[in-house]
């Protein structure tokens, strides 16, 4: 999947749809960003107007969330993570459930969070 270049407010805009935001006209956040989501192909809108995410931004926002556990993990093996990212990490071998509770990464694991973090521009 090529690499999408959105905003913080842009994410906030998807998870606000994944968590059940019916339209567009109620969110500001939402709103502001609709047609722009909807363009890149991220969200679509039913007959009724309501907004709902594709599975291309379904797939985003997983990635996201992915990378974020992950930088969570790190640091902190019992740092909690949503069932979805643990099965989609596992799936990759990113992520080994350690005995004692909570997850570990992986040699790939690590060699993944580094690339991405060596990708991204300083903050």
């Amino acid at each position: 999947m090529k690499e999408q270049k959105l905003t913080t407010d842009e994410y906030d805009a998807l998870e606000f749809i994944r968590a059940g935001a019916r339209t567009d006209r109620y969110n500001a956040c939402v709103g502001r960003n609709a047609k722009k989501l909807s363009g890149i192909k991220l969200i679509q809108y039913g007959r009724n107007g309501s907004v709902a995410l594709t599975e291309k931004g379904q797939e985003l926002l997983v990635l996201r969330r992915a990378v974020k556990a992950m930088q969570a993990l790190a640091p902190d093996p019992l740092a909690p993570v949503d069932a979805d990212v643990v099965h989609f990490l596992g799936r990759k071998s990113h992520i080994l459930e350690r005995a004692g509770g909570g997850f570990e990464l992986t040699a790939k694991g690590r060699d993944s969070l580094a690339d991405i973090v060596a990708g991204q521009p300083a903050r």
